[in-house]
């Protein structure tokens, strides 16, 4: 074996793995059945996708204004700190939601119990900062890629990661593996369409499948060392390498379920590689691209960043959007901002529509599809975390409703546990996600 520094690495091939820091030197494990393609069973098939933005809404123009009076006949008490809602009368710029409402559940009160402002809103789909991931025992991971465990191998694509690499702190940062890295996203409409319908000639295809070959070689040596070096470890320690060699057991699963789609021809595309233009303009298209990669089964889970490079210019509004974000009550600013937000709610109302008469076999895509609209910043202009802006549309379930928690109940449940709702609808045996206490009361 190989001698080892005080870095700690596994030297495979010319590759050096970083490992963890032992003491001692100063769990999905994949079967050879887990590498094929699991067979398609008769039920509809789940999917789902998670919509973020980065600078939130305006609160006063984005909830629905609803009665005080808790016994008028709009409005049921579920439970002590939650209120159910229905005829809701939306703000200024939610206002096209009203179009879909008997196909979503508005959600208020609930959030993370995160504070950072710009530096917690990447936290929206996991409820752990990237700073704190260490003390999670699967790190950041994010709602999406949490959910895409349970569908390895089904389709050519786990997930789909859309947003940009420009804007805020450098780009989308929506989704998150389970080691703590950051899923790098799709930037635009063309490179989605050429993901999707693009085939790959046979010289990139042999050049791909040789990279895989490598890279599995690479590992089985990294396997090979490692078990030499255990010998070295106590038993803390062993528990320690056994953890990190999770993450390159995962790495191997999705080499094997890459190889299996090399040969398998992509759908045949339905128009033209578009071009990119501006986040404004592409938008729209982004969304139906969406939909194309959830109609052809390309994916079942996809994600979309409307990120800090979503230029107001583009809709004839003066001024910068994160600017406009902290607008300084100035009234001038909220009415650019509002009518930014409007334009974003209305594509989503959109998809929503399009989902809805989009069908498979099984029927319209939102029955089989849980969609979540919402932020990781609760109010921009003063940089809060609270009280996330949170629409979930389809999925079959319950809907026409505003589920109002009160912010200053002492039980008040954490966000995460939507997401564990959201991935038992989804067909995930779980009962637990990041910092959840349970399941979402009221949400059944």
């Amino acid at each position: 074996m190989s001698s080892f520094s005080r870095r700690n690495v596994l030297r495979a091939a010319g590759v050096s793995v970083g490992l963890p820091a032992f003491a001692s030197l100063s769990v999905h494990d994949a079967s050879a059945e887990d590498d094929k393609r699991k067979p398609e069973g008769t039920k509809a098939k789940r999917r789902m996708v998670c919509i973020g933005n980065m600078l939130g809404f305006y609160p006063n123009e984005f909830w629905p204004k609803q009665s005080a009076e808790p016994d008028s006949a709009s409005t049921t008490q579920v439970s002590q700190g939650l209120v159910e809602h229905h005829q809701m009368r939306f703000g200024e710029s939610s206002q096209s939601l009203a179009e879909i409402e008997e196909q979503l559940t508005v959600i208020s009160g609930l959030d993370h119990g995160l504070k950072g402002g710009h530096f917690a809103i990447h936290a929206f789909l996991s409820g752990v900062r990237q700073v704190d991931a260490h003390t999670m025992p699967m790190a950041n991971i994010t709602l999406d890629q949490f959910a895409a465990q349970s569908v390895s191998g089904q389709t050519r694509f786990p997930t789909l990661t859309i947003g940009s690499e420009t804007g805020i702190h450098g780009g989308c940062q929506l989704s998150w593996t389970r080691s703590g890295t950051r899923v790098p996203p799709i930037p635009g409409p063309q490179q989605l369409f050429e993901t999707l319908f693009v085939g790959t000639d046979p010289k990139k295809k042999q050049a791909a499948a040789e990279r895989i070959g490598l890279k599995n070689s690479i590992l089985d040596l990294v396997h090979w060392n490692a078990n030499d070096l255990k010998k070295r470890l106590n038993q803390q320690d062993r528990h320690k390498l056994d953890e990190y060699l999770t993450s390159v057991r995962d790495v191997e699963e999705r080499l094997a379920l890459r190889r299996n789609w090399i040969d398998v021809p992509k759908p045949e595309a339905p128009f033209d590689s578009p071009k990119n233009r501006n986040l404004v303009e592409d938008l729209p298209l982004l969304y139906d691209l969406i939909v194309l990669a959830l109609q052809t089964d390309s994916t079942r889970i996809a994600t979309l960043e409307i990120g800090g490079d979503f230029n107001p210019n583009d809709l004839g509004i003066k001024g910068g959007y994160h600017a406009l974000s902290h607008h300084g009550q100035r009234q001038e600013n909220i009415n650019k901002l509002v009518a930014i937000e409007r334009y974003q709610v209305e594509q989503f109302t959109r998809f929503v529509n399009k989902l809805a008469s989009t069908h498979d076999e099984y029927g319209p895509l939102l029955d089989q599809t849980s969609v979540l609209f919402g932020s990781g910043m609760g109010n921009a202009n003063s940089h809060t975390n609270s009280n996330l802006p949170l629409v979930v549309a389809g999925g079959g379930g319950k809907s026409g409703r505003l589920l109002a928690f009160d912010e200053r109940a002492r039980d008040r449940p954490p966000l995460t546990n939507l997401f564990v709702s959201m991935l038992q609808d989804f067909g995930v045996e779980t009962d637990a996600f990041a910092t959840s206490t349970g399941t979402l009361r009221g949400w059944a």
